[in-house]
């Protein structure tokens, strides 16, 4: 069975898993306090043209994206999200668990609009003792977004603006971001990103690291005690250095950019071959998520030899399938698909 129905069906890059076999043996102190972990921060800032953010290693995206939103918001706000966010919809009631609401909003394409986060705000305003209602506290997007597609700059520009005017940080979750940085749709940078957002985290676990995420915090009134929040949402590795060690690999020599680019490269043969066949998609994505609609017929064919995630049934006929390649994408599997969804 060839698997195309996420982005983290491998383990991890060959030279991380050197880099953690030279390591091995050596002795470091705990808790992401260890030299690797420096190095890997410096690494960082650089990729970010910024030295002054901060820099923290977590596990996997949920406890990120609950560790800042937890962190960020007052008791009585929520996290203005679209409704198909990831914290919306797939992460088993995380953020409110920790008592805050997602205030989701409707999105036909995953995206936000400023002006969606404008009205949101003055909604709440002008409410009859909005003191009674959830109050807007920050705005989660991310990059890429839940449907694979991905903001321009003068989107995230605009959403930016409206944000700072209403002192709502804006809360990035890069766990694609690679994916999305190498979109032949994008106009955005880490540094762009650095310059707009109060928060935001480079992903790993789906970018070539057995697990991990960057978090990279700008507003400096976000950054004091964060090392507290990490320890309360059980988010401090004993091992950090075993994060350090991945991402300064990754950020070595242009690694994550070059591996996500293979994923993109993959993504765009198939949505290329595809729309040369006239198979219509879902969504119209850019970026390593493809959402192809088959027929049922087809579907059944493909699915005993490739693993699909099933997305959406399209009607009795037909269902929309997200088709992932990842950094570990092997182009003879796509060969392979692609003469199998032809024949």
């Amino acid at each position: 069975m060839i698997q195309f129905q996420c982005d983290y069906n491998e383990g991890a890059h060959p030279q991380i898993l050197q880099r953690l076999l030279e390591t091995n043996m050596e002795q470091t102190v705990g808790y992401g306090e260890d030299d690797f972990c420096a190095e890997a921060k410096k690494l960082i800032r650089q990729a970010c043209e910024n030295e002054n953010v901060d820099v923290h290693f977590l596990v996997g995206g949920t406890q990120t994206n609950t560790t800042v939103i937890a962190h960020t918001l007052r008791p009585y706000q929520g996290v203005i999200s679209a409704i198909t966010g990831h914290i919306n919809v797939h992460e088993t009631g995380a953020i409110e668990a920790t008592g805050h609401k997602v205030l989701a909003i409707d999105s036909a394409d995953g995206k936000l609009t400023a002006q969606q986060i404008e009205d949101a705000v003055l909604s709440h305003l002008h409410e009859d003792g909005p003191e009674h209602m959830v109050q807007p506290g920050m705005v989660y997007i991310s990059f890429p977004t839940e449907v694979g597609t991905i903001y321009t700059l003068s989107e995230l520009q605009a959403i930016s603006t409206v944000c700072r005017r209403y002192n709502l940080p804006l809360f990035v979750d890069g766990a694609r971001m690679g994916y999305g940085l190498c979109s032949p749709q994008s106009d955005i940078t880490l540094p762009m990103l650095a310059q707009l957002a109060d928060v935001f985290y480079i992903g790993g676990t789906k970018v070539g690291a057995l697990f991990g995420e960057a978090l990279v915090i700008v507003n400096e009134s976000l950054k004091c005690d964060f090392r507290y929040s990490i320890k309360r949402h059980g988010g401090m590795l004993a091992k950090g250095r075993l994060l350090g060690i991945q991402f300064a690999t990754l950020f070595t020599d242009g690694l994550y950019m070059q591996i996500a680019q293979h994923a993109i490269t993959q993504a765009m043969r198939i949505k290329q071959a595809l729309q040369a066949q006239g198979i219509p998609f879902l969504i119209d994505s850019p970026t390593n998520q493809q959402f192809p609609i088959f027929s049922n017929t087809q579907l059944e064919r493909l699915s005993q030899k490739y693993l699909f995630s099933i997305w959406q049934k399209v009607d009795a006929h037909h269902t929309a399938v997200r088709i992932c390649t990842s950094w570990a994408t092997k182009p003879e599997n796509v060969d392979q698909l692609l003469k199998d969804i032809a024949g």
